[in-house]
């Protein structure tokens, strides 16, 4: 199951980076996988995350199709220094709380680290489907993460999977 997830996920960030609509429906096809991985080995902030991301992955299909002026397609843009600004300390913040809330809370594996990637990534995503240059930034920050999280936890596919993912997002 990791072998597919990890094969949709690449299929997913190629067809992203050429800004191909159907990066969505094989998004939607690997974050169903991960998310059963996820529950299997304790991660739980990153199976919340998956969870959430089936519904983010219809609106980005939608938004990318649809959202841009007059129900045309998005254009990509950048954030202004108040919106990067306001994005990384809410990346921050949530990550601190949302941490401390799996470390006291459950019997997750690596509360701290598992939440920056949950929240860094709900950032990222968010900003992927508004089309937002700057969601790069955020996905290579969870990336580097993400690849010492997966490696620790014996998912060595799903590692190599982000260090791939983190030279396409470079």
């Amino acid at each position: 199951m990791e072998a597919v997830a990890a094969f949709f996920g690449l299929l997913c960030v190629g067809l992203t980076i050429r800004q191909n609509l159907w990066c969505w429906p094989a998004g939607l096809v690997q974050v169903i996988l991960f998310a059963i991985i996820f529950y299997q080995v304790r991660l739980y902030s990153d199976l919340i995350l998956h969870l959430i991301y089936i519904p983010m992955q219809i609106y980005g299909w939608y938004h990318w199709r649809r959202g841009g002026r007059d129900r045309s397609s998005v254009r990509v843009s950048r954030l202004g220094a108040g919106g990067w600004l306001g994005w990384s300390l809410l990346t921050l913040g949530g990550s601190l709380g949302w941490g401390h809330f799996m470390a006291t809370h459950t019997e997750a594996a690596l509360p701290y680290g598992d939440a920056f990637t949950t929240v860094a990534s709900l950032v990222a995503q968010w900003l992927l489907a508004r089309k937002k240059l700057e969601s790069w930034l955020f996905w290579i920050a969870v990336d580097l993460t993400a690849i010492g999280i997966y490696w620790t936890k014996a998912l060595w596919l799903t590692s190599a999977l982000y260090a791939v993912f983190l030279g396409l997002a470079i």
